[in-house]
């Protein structure tokens, strides 16, 4: 045991150097967000046991550190992850988008100018929509029309 107290005493920063730098790897190869944290106090003790050689200090300073950084990390990280839409779904990415009638809604069904398109549309609740009424999409049809509803 006394050899790595020897060793501890002088190579303090390459060790948590070099155990941020593991827990850095893993979080690149795993990517969850959750370990940025533990390797930046990693990295910030490091600094630190360039002043000090007390091992027990370092070691709570380190526990101490990942606790309140993942916990304030966890106050700011979003708690849903939406995977990526496809940026070639071209209906898709119109979902609240807002537009114009351009044709009434006869029996729930007309078109809508979003964005100097015309798009088949259905009313989300089926109501008939007047000719120039502002509408939202909320959403997609199981084919290519839009689901819209009138701007409250």
């Amino acid at each position: 045991m006394a050899p790595l107290v020897e060793f501890y005493s002088a190579h303090g920063f390459w060790v948590w150097a070099a155990i941020g730098a593991a827990v850095l790897a893993v979080e690149i190869a795993f990517g969850s967000g959750w370990l940025l944290w533990p390797a930046a106090c990693a990295a910030v003790v490091a600094v630190i046991s360039l002043f000090t050689r007390n091992a027990v200090l370092e070691i709570g300073l380190f526990a101490g550190l990942t606790i309140v950084t993942t916990l304030v990390a966890r106050r700011f990280w979003p708690r849903e992850r939406h995977p990526a839409a496809d940026i070639n779904d071209n209906i898709a990415r119109l979902v609240g988008h807002e537009g114009r009638v351009s044709a009434a809604f006869v029996h729930g069904a007309g078109r809508v100018l979003i964005d100097g398109k015309e798009w088949a549309a259905e009313s989300d609740d089926g109501a008939p929509l007047e000719l120039e009424a502002i509408v939202e999409v909320v959403g997609l049809t199981g084919g290519s029309r839009l689901r819209v509803r009138a701007r409250r």
